[in-house]
C-alpha cells in the first residue's frame, strides 16, 4: 500500500513538472539561440572567427540563455521578459555580425590570427 502511494505521489510531481515546462516554453528565443549557436560554429569552421572570437561570442550566448532561464524561473515569461530576450538576442547577433565580418581570420586553422588579405 504504502509503495502505491509513493508512486502515485512521485507520478503527479513528475505530470506537475512536465505542465510548468511546457508552459514556460519560449520556442522563438529558443530556435533563435540554436541559429546564433550554429552562426558562430560556422564561423569557426570557416575561419572567419578567431578561437578567442568564438570563445566570445559563446559567452555571449551564455549570457542570452542566462535571461532566459531567469524569465522563466518564476513559470511566466511576461510581454516585458520576452523583450528583455529578444533584445539580448538582437545585441548577440549584431556581435555576432561583427566579429564574422572583421578582418582577422584564422583560415588555416592554427590558432593565430592570419593576415588580413590585400586587395590591389
Amino acid at each position: 500500500m504504502r509503495n502505491l502511494l509513493i508512486g502515485t505521489a512521485i507520478a503527479t510531481l513528475l505530470a506537475s513538472t512536465a505542465f510548468t515546462a511546457s508552459a514556460q516554453s519560449t520556442p522563438r528565443a529558443d530556435q533563435r539561440q540554436e541559429n546564433q549557436e550554429r552562426r558562430i560554429e560556422q564561423g569557426e569552421k570557416s575561419g572567419a572567427l578567431t578561437e578567442r572570437e568564438a570563445a566570445r561570442l559563446d559567452k555571449g550566448q551564455q549570457h542570452v540563455e542566462n535571461v532566459e532561464d531567469r524569465a522563466k524561473a518564476d513559470g511566466k515569461v511576461t510581454a516585458k521578459e520576452r523583450a528583455h530576450i529578444e533584445h539580448a538576442q538582437d545585441k548577440q547577433s549584431r556581435r555576432i555580425y561583427k566579429e564574422k565580418h572583421d578582418r582577422q581570420h584564422d583560415f588555416n586553422h592554427n590558432g593565430k590570427v592570419d593576415r588580413p588579405r590585400r586587395h590591389k
